[in-house]
C-alpha cells in the first residue's frame, strides 16, 4: 500500500510540474521544485526571464496559484522565482530553444540552430557540449544527427555532474526529438589533473629525490 502511495504522489508531482511549464510556455521555466512545509507548498521556478513568469503586479504569478488551488488542491502554495545567471549552461533551456527554432524555422534548418547553440555555449565557457537532434531531418527518414564539442564525460561518476535534458519539437514532417548534454566549468571532475607552478615544483622535487635514491643503491651494488 505504501509503494502505490509513494508512486501515485510522485505522479501528481509530474502532472503538476508539466502543468506549471505548459500554463507558463516553453522555453521560458528551466526546473521546477517542490518542498513541502508545515505552512505550505515552495514552488520554485528557475528561469532566465523573470519578468515574463510575474507579469504586471504579479498577476501571472496569482493565476498559477490559482490554477494549483483549483486543480491539484493545494491549500496554500508559495511561488518563488530563482534567477538562471548563466542560461548557457542550462540544457532544459538550451534544448527548448532548439526546439522552439525547429519548429519556427522549420526543421531543414537544424544544423544552423544546432551549431549556433553550440558555438554559445562553448563560448560562455563550457568544458564540453553535445547536441542530439533526432527525426526526419531533413530526408523522409528518420535520423539522428550529432553535434559536439569539448570534453564531455559519459560513464563513471563524473558523468554524474553533466547537466542533461531533453524537449520535442512539433514540425510539419513530423515529431523531432532534441536532447542537450552541458559539462559546466564549475563541476568538479575527480580525474582533472591541473598544471601549475605548484605541481611542476612538486614532480621536480619528487625526480630529484628519486635520483639520489638509484644513486645510493647503485654504490650499495659496488661495494
Amino acid at each position: 500500500m505504501e509503494e502505490r502511495k509513494i508512486i501515485k504522489f510522485k505522479k501528481e508531482e509530474f502532472t503538476m510540474r508539466e502543468r506549471i511549464k505548459q500554463e507558463i510556455g516553453k522555453g521560458k521555466v528551466s526546473k521546477v521544485k517542490i518542498e513541502y512545509a508545515p505552512i505550505g507548498e515552495r514552488i520554485i521556478l528557475s528561469t532566465n526571464k523573470p519578468g515574463l513568469i510575474i507579469g504586471r503586479g504579479g498577476e501571472k504569478i496569482e493565476q498559477l496559484t490559482d490554477m494549483l488551488k483549483r486543480n491539484f488542491k493545494l491549500e496554500n502554495p508559495h511561488l518563488e522565482i530563482e534567477e538562471i545567471q548563466t542560461p548557457e549552461f542550462d540544457s532544459q533551456l538550451i534544448a527548448d530553444e532548439l526546439a522552439l527554432g525547429l519548429e519556427r524555422f522549420g526543421p531543414l534548418k537544424f544544423k544552423s540552430l544546432a551549431y549556433r547553440a553550440l558555438q554559445r555555449i562553448i563560448k560562455a565557457g563550457a568544458m564540453g557540449a553535445e547536441i542530439r537532434l533526432t527525426g526526419k531531418l531533413p530526408s523522409a527518414r528518420a535520423k539522428s544527427w550529432r553535434f559536439a564539442q569539448g570534453y564531455l564525460k559519459k560513464t563513471g561518476d563524473s558523468a554524474k555532474v553533466v547537466d542533461r535534458a531533453q524537449s520535442v519539437a512539433h514540425t510539419k514532417p513530423g515529431v523531432v526529438g532534441v536532447k542537450v548534454s552541458i559539462l559546466p566549468p564549475t563541476a568538479v571532475l575527480k580525474d582533472r589533473i591541473k598544471v601549475d607552478e605548484k605541481l611542476i615544483a612538486k614532480l621536480i622535487e619528487n625526480s630529484k629525490s628519486h635520483g639520489k635514491v638509484k644513486k645510493k643503491k647503485e654504490k650499495i651494488k659496488k661495494k
